[in-house]
């Protein structure tokens, strides 16, 4: 671990203990999927005091860590994370807006990037999930996107529009590797695959991967780094030439 990692994991270590031993739940701001792995490769260390992952609903990649449990404290408490929903006032005026239109203008008010999570565009309206501590001030004073004036309001409830959209592959690998599973869903070379594992840049359920033969395990998440996310679902045979069939959802 560098410098940057061994304060992070200081840190996770140090809000367990303050949560065991003060009786209440801590949360860390919205980690990145490079610091959730961080997290993963001591989590064992702070199970005493129990821990829960969540960036707001179900494949978030930046998500906060909880420490403490109902069971411990005898009661509960959800994670202070906020869905902010923002719309154009005038929609078919608007300029076209992407996911980092939304943040450089959410950032541009001066808020720092661990106070957000993900961010989803969906027919040129963003959705992103923001710690509740700074949700009021998004609502107040984001006015603009780009060129395009919007309104921002609170989601009370997680809406059907921002569930992840799947595009389901079988493909013919040579073997269960993740370099090689990885190299032929995004049409890459082996060596280049590789290269993406040793540079870090691939996570297998929210750890970062090194080792080029991990072998998938149905339910596994795999995220790539400028490249994109699918979900392993099974193993589905075996071709005529013992090429191996696998059967994935893509995030789309």
């Amino acid at each position: 671990m560098n410098d940057i990692d061994n304060a992070l994991k200081n840190r996770i270590l140090e809000l367990a203990e303050r949560a065991y031993s003060e009786n209440r739940f801590m949360f860390t701001d919205f980690l990145d999927m490079s610091q959730l792995s961080v997290f993963y490769s001591v989590q064992r260390d702070v199970d005493y005091v129990g821990t829960l992952v969540s960036g707001g609903t179900e494949g978030c990649e930046r998500c906060m860590v909880r420490f403490g449990s109902s069971v411990l404290f005898g009661y509960d408490e959800p994670f202070p994370i906020t869905l902010l929903h923002i719309t154009p006032v005038q929609k078919k005026f608007s300029d076209p807006l992407t996911h980092r239109d939304f943040l450089g203008s959410v950032i541009g008010l001066g808020l720092e990037r661990t106070k957000l999570g993900d961010i989803i565009v969906r027919d040129n309206e963003g959705y992103i999930f923001v710690a509740s501590s700074i949700g009021d001030y998004i609502v107040e004073n984001l006015g603009k996107v780009k060129h395009t004036i919007v309104r921002v309001n609170v989601c009370d409830d997680i809406p059907a529009e921002i569930a992840p959209v799947f595009k389901e592959e079988s493909v013919i690998v040579s073997s269960n590797r993740l370099d090689a599973i990885i190299a032929r869903v995004y049409k890459l070379s082996r060596d280049l695959a590789v290269r993406f594992i040793s540079e870090g840049k691939v996570f297998v359920s929210g750890r970062q991967m090194t080792e080029n033969a991990k072998q998938l395990k149905p339910g596994d998440t795999v995220s790539v780094r400028g490249k994109g996310k699918f979900i392993f679902e099974s193993e589905g045979g075996t071709t005529k030439k013992d090429k191996l069939y696998i059967n994935i959802k893509l995030y789309v």
